[in-house]
């Protein structure tokens, strides 16, 4: 005979608590001096987005993150090279803890820290934080994804930039979470290349929200949002690349449009590098070019990098794995990595410098 235990949760083997965010915030800290620097980190985003900064955005790092102390080895030598190239770009860190995926793999280090199956989130929680506050401590902004609506509440205090992903950036759930935010957000274009997901996805994201959620306790709650009107779109190509500059003024004209602002990134990998790391280089080359050549749409680029180039084949359990090599998708190493931003860098300051002087003469 049937009865509540017959029908509820028939497929549901457990369930865990976990410490609530409050418990996370307060056994990792934020403190006054990194509050300070995260709140003018994201101002500096905006400004670049709005057109108030000169400068363009880089987000550049590993596809994901899966061994903390190669991701400080890689932010270290980062923060070095931000500091070189801080008149023309502001670089931020991609610190990815959340993989999306078609059917089933390592979903990233929050919910699966040990690389191992056992899925200690708690644990992957605690990880992710101080990693974050490691890499902030540094003078490195940070930039993720976000993926499950929950986890932004254990993290987001330490996110300057925050992407939705091709494959929700249709969702209902992940545009109200972006619409309470703290961060500027990048959309990204749908997979086949779609560009009308991500400007629907900006103006939900624009206006105010209420859905189910939980609040700084863990409590379930309605969760009521003001609306985050720091939104833009990323074009990441599709089933074609979509960095060009037909595509860049046919994205152009549609945010027109659709009345938004026209601030476009650009990710210098998957579809637009046609899956081959190896040319987001010469993705990144025709970008900046554009720039150069009089574009003002284009706000920034996405680079996927890690300490040597490739991926490497990762099962369940695997231990012994290749020191600063990926295990998601393929990456550039940092020494093509430098090459590159100094290569963009001086291309930027040597336009910057020449409308100076045009400037100058006219005057």
């Amino acid at each position: 005979m049937a009865n509540r235990r017959t029908v509820e949760n028939i497929n549901v083997s457990a369930c865990r608590p976990i410490i609530p965010p409050e418990e996370a915030h307060r056994r990792v800290p934020m403190t006054n001096d990194l509050a300070e620097f995260i709140d003018q980190s994201r101002k500096s985003i905006v400004d670049i987005l709005n057109g108030d900064d000169h400068r363009i955005v880089l987000i550049v790092g590993p596809c994901s993150i899966h061994d903390p102390e190669m991701a400080m080895d890689y932010a270290n030598r980062l923060a070095k090279l931000a500091q070189e190239v801080q008149k023309t770009i502001l670089v931020v860190m991609r610190v990815y803890f959340e993989k999306p995926r078609s059917t089933t793999g390592w979903k990233g280090l929050i919910n699966d820290p040990n690389l191992d199956g056992t899925f200690e989130v708690e644990e992957g929680l605690y990880t992710a934080r101080a990693l974050l506050r490691q890499i902030t401590r540094i003078g490195l902004p940070i930039a993720t994804e976000a993926l499950d609506p929950i986890v932004p509440q254990y993290i987001q205090d330490f996110v300057s930039w925050t992407a939705i992903g091709a494959r929700t950036t249709e969702s209902q759930t992940h545009r109200e979470m972006a619409s309470g935010l703290s961060s500027p957000v990048g959309f990204k274009n749908g997979t086949d290349g779609n560009l009308d997901v991500a400007i629907n996805a900006i103006k939900s994201a624009a206006s105010p929200h209420s859905f189910l959620g939980v609040d700084e306790f863990g409590r379930a709650s309605v969760v009521q949002t003001k609306g985050n009107e720091n939104s833009h779109i990323v074009l990441r190509g599709g089933k074609s690349p979509n960095y060009d500059p037909a595509s860049v003024r046919e994205c152009e004209l549609q945010l027109a449009r659709s009345g938004l602002r026209p601030s476009i990134m650009i990710d210098c990998s998957h579809g637009n590098s046609k899956k081959d790391h190896k040319n987001q280089p010469t993705v990144a080359a025709d970008i900046v070019r554009q720039i150069i050549e009089g574009n003002r749409s284009i706000k920034g680029l996405m680079i996927e990098s890690s300490l040597h180039s490739g991926n490497q084949p990762f099962s369940c359990g695997q231990t012994h794995l290749l020191y600063g090599v990926s295990i998601t998708d393929k990456c550039i190493d940092f020494s093509t990595t430098e090459n590159l931003v100094f290569g963009i860098h001086e291309a930027l300051e040597r336009t910057r410098v020449e409308s100076r002087s045009t400037a100058a003469a006219l005057a």
